[in-house]
């Protein structure tokens, strides 16, 4: 017996379909170890060696792959075929070689697309473990600890608040706050654009003043209201006669196919998609043998590939659309870790596969390897230049005619900030001498823009311009980012956050070799050189071990407040900007002597008067010159007739909040978004500490139902069972009849088991069994069943789009397979202890089974 070892289940399911029966296909569900979360994982005086964790949920897939080593002749390595799947093939080896279940034979194999063909031509050519990927592998993980477990102690210590930095995701946080900056900083400069409006042959058309008093127009040249007036006049007087007409033609070129870079760029633009949703969905694609590989920085296809895109091209275009010559892509990406074919379909001839996001995605990436061997779009540039008598005004027309479509007939590739293109106007036909009649003048304002912030698609594009990471790490690092709350996103934008602009000052001031991009993408090359045995891992862990250590040490025997002024010195033209009047943008605007500075505490950075404890003027760290509420202390509300105790506004790291009395004992409510601010007094406030209510004794269960005020908004309480209110004002004003049926309404919507679950969708008649065809929401993902089989749907079919037809061929497909029975004995053995629990889920036991 052979074992195969894959990464998913899904994998393993359609490759041992490819391989004969001495093969037994097992995943090992990803990575099964890696360092523990604790110091010394890594011990840079032994050489950076490096102590391996089993995922405590690894244990039974290693213990199944275990076993069967021991059974088999030969071990097949055949994880993916990039520096992550070297790893998890080198692993999986090592724990068995540990376990002594290590067969004699050991072979790696990859191929870069899960298909039948690519499949049985790896298994031909086996080769041995990559020694040079797995050291990069070690390298980068070993690197990626000692940054994090070194750097985030320093953080916690000294920046309250911080939750971690990272070697790639601290630069790529800088990037994202500095575009704050230079926005931030910007200053916009109006400036006007004149257009005359002509007509020629019954054609409209447009041209803008290019030349005026003899002088040569660029777009910020007028920049005051009384010469654009001046200019109008000036057009409108003249009397317009072509000057000039030149044509020019232009070739464009379709882009390469897809990289794991620009599917990503691409997918954001025009999908909508993030990062990681694209590496998900394209992940599924991939596993169902629909293209190729995901992970690559690779732009060249395989020879049999060029041949099936372009015969595609003829079957669905004339010959015309076929270059002469197949195109050839060199890879611009530096150091392209792995030498893959780009992302393309498995099948040039399926223009469609699965639906939703799937379909969406995989028509991106058919359509952008087609095109790549399209024909070149033959254009046809024109600029007509008009000029009046005196020669001193001229005005110039452009335009752009598609003479041949070639690859644009199927796909044009998107852009990150397209702005307003004048060349793609259309022109009537004009010759020298020829005078179009003047139908009007335009005058229009205008002001420069800063620059945009960074879109997921902009950034992944700057990343890999500045060599920034690795097209494979974009979107964790992204999500990392996301997670942490170091930026929001906001219509597709990146926006700093207040704990990441901090981060990034702290980094910038106190580690600042370590956040640059040159540094950064130094270091990239250094990992890249060791991929390729160009470098020694432990050597290139030590240069950089060497500075850094000592720089970490430097800093943490600082003193909090050293840290704090260090930054408040820092951060000062971004937190006390000059107002422009010569006063001192330092000085508390409430007591008006004391100085404002940065300040540290429990919850993270504030700004705060010197005056403290007289003035308790404050205000938010992200409030550059004082932009915003500030925050002058506790508020007042009155008295607590029944205690006497005072009542006081307050706000805190989660919000507004009001507080009866003072110290630790002092009960305290939030103050919910929904109440107006002009209802909210002490009445108001005394009715929130007065919470939570009740609202009766329920009339079945005699137990009491309580209304209240909750992490999750305002709720009902019954029996350790909670239901949602739709507002605060519903807590002081819902009687028992509603309690009680909102209660009751909660308790049918989430009391939906298995036994009541209704279907998503209905079919006819299953065409052999008879039975009704449904689909239904499973425990593992939606499936059709007809009452007797029950069918997976594929990762790459959405619901939604489940069509009669594919119902019927996924039953038939399971059916053909026969019955799980090794599964339904193994559920029958684990649940037969509990009798009660086994006779409540046995209408459920076939459906879990096939699911």
């Amino acid at each position: 017996m052979q074992l195969v070892i894959v990464e998913s289940p899904a994998k393993a399911k359609t490759i041992e379909k490819y391989l004969g029966r001495d093969f037994k296909v097992l995943a090992s569900y990803g990575h099964v170890r890696d360092l523990p979360p604790k110091d010394g994982s890594v011990d840079p005086d032994d050489g950076f060696a490096m102590q391996w964790q089993l995922y405590p949920d690894k244990a039974k897939r290693l213990k199944d792959i275990q076993d069967a080593a021991k059974q088999a002749d030969r071990l097949i390595l055949a994880t993916d075929p990039d520096r992550e799947g070297e790893a998890i093939s080198w692993h999986v080896q090592e724990l068995l070689r540990s376990k002594k279940a290590l067969p004699q034979v050991v072979d790696r194999v990859t191929f870069n697309a899960i298909t039948k063909d690519a499949v049985t031509e790896a298994m031909a050519h086996p080769r041995g473990l990559d020694d040079d990927l797995i050291d990069a592998y070690r390298a980068r993980r070993a690197l990626d600890y000692l940054v994090g477990f070194t750097l985030s102690p320093v953080l916690w210590r000294k920046l309250p608040g911080a939750k971690s930095a990272g070697r790639v995701q601290s630069v790529t946080l800088r990037m994202i706050v500095e575009r704050e900056r230079e926005i931030e900083a910007f200053v916009a400069q109006q400036y006007w654009s004149i257009t005359g409006l002509f007509e020629m042959a019954g054609t409209a058309f447009k041209a803008r003043l290019a030349r005026w008093r003899g002088d040569k127009i660029e777009r910020l040249t007028i920049g005051s209201e009384a010469d654009a007036r001046a200019a109008e006049a000036d057009v409108k007087a003249g009397h317009f006669t072509v000057d000039t007409v030149e044509t020019k033609p232009l070739t464009r070129n379709p882009p390469p196919p897809f990289t794991t870079s620009t599917l990503q760029q691409e997918a954001a633009r025009k999908l909508g998609f993030s990062a990681s949703h694209t590496m998900r969905v394209a992940q599924d694609l991939y596993e169902d043998g629909a293209i190729t590989y995901m992970r690559t920085d690779g732009v060249q296809m395989d020879g049999s590939a060029i041949s099936a895109a372009r015969k595609a091209i003829a079957t669905r275009y004339d010959g015309g659309y076929v270059p002469d010559k197949p195109r050839q892509y060199q890879t611009k990406a530096k150091n392209a870790q792995e030498a893959h074919e780009a992302i393309r379909p498995t099948d040039f001839g399926k223009d469609k596969v699965g639906g939703g996001d799937h379909a969406r995605l995989y028509d991106l990436i058919w359509k952008r390897a087609l095109a790549s061997q399209m024909a070149s779009a033959r254009l046809e540039r024109t600029s007509i230049d008009l000029t009046d008598g005196t020669g001193k005004t001229m005005l110039r027309a452009t335009g752009q005619v598609v003479k041949f479509p070639g690859f644009l007939a199927l796909y044009d590739e998107g852009r990150d900030d397209a702005s307003d293109d004048d060349d793609a106007r259309l022109l009537p036909a004009m010759d020298k001498g020829d005078a179009p009649a003047k139908t009007g003048v335009e005058v229009e304002r205008h002001e420069t823009q800063p620059p945009p912030r960074y879109s997921e698609a902009s950034l992944v594009k700057k990343m890999e311009e500045l060599g920034i990471g690795r097209p494979s790490t974009y979107a964790s690092i992204l999500q990392v980012l996301k997670d942490r709350a170091y930026v929001r996103v906001e219509k597709n934008r990146f926006y700093p956050e207040e704990s990441g602009r901090l981060l990034t000052a702290f980094l910038e001031r106190f580690f600042e070799r370590y956040v640059q991009y040159d540094f950064t993408a130094g270091l990239e090359e250094e990992l890249d050189d060791v991929s390729g045995g160009r470098a020694q891992w432990q050597a290139v862990l030590d240069r950089f071990w060497r500075d850094f250590k000592p720089r970490t040490g430097e800093v943490m025997e600082q003193k909090p407040s050293e840290i704090t002024a260090a930054l408040d010195e820092f951060l000062g033209p971004y937190l006390f900007p000059d107002k422009g009047d010569g006063s001192d943008p330092r000085v508390c605007p409430n007591c008006g002597t004391g100085k404002l500075a940065l300040r540290g505490g429990k919850f993270g950075p504030f700004i705060a008067c010197s005056n403290y404890p007289e003035c308790k003027f404050t205000r938010k760290f992200a409030q550059p010159g004082g932009n915003g509420e500030a925050d002058n202390g506790p508020e007042t509300l009155g008295t607590d007739p029944d205690t006497g105790l005072e009542v006081t506004r307050r706000s805190g790291r989660f919000g507004p909040y009001i507080q009866l009395g003072d110290g630790k004992e002092a009960k305290r409510s939030s103050i919910p978004k929904d109440i107006p601010g002009e209802d909210f007094d002490l009445d108001y406030a005394l009715r929130l500490l007065s919470l939570p209510r009740e609202v009766g004794v329920h009339p079945e269960s005699g137990n009491v139902i309580m209304a209240g005020l909750g992490r999750y908004g305002p709720y009902l309480l019954h029996d350790g069972k909670y239901a949602k209110l739709t507002g605060t004002a519903e807590i002081f004003e819902i009687g028992m009849n509603a309690a009680v049926a909102r209660i009751a309404d909660a308790a049918n919507g989430g009391g939906r088991g298995r036994a009541k679950a209704e279907p998503l969708k209905t079919f006819g008649a299953h065409p052999t069994s008879g039975g009704e065809m449904k689909l239904m929401a499973g425990r593992f993902g939606p499936y059709v069943t007809d009452g007797t089989t029950n069918a997976t749907l594929p990762k790459t079919v959405e619901p939604d789009a489940l069509t009669e037809e594919e119902a019927i061929a996924l039953i038939d497909a399971r059916a053909a397979k026969g019955p799980a029975k090794g599964k339904k004995k193994a559920a029958a053995k684990k649940k037969a202890p509990a009798k009660k629990a086994t006779a409540k889920k046995a209408p459920a036991k076939k459906k879990a089974a096939a699911e």
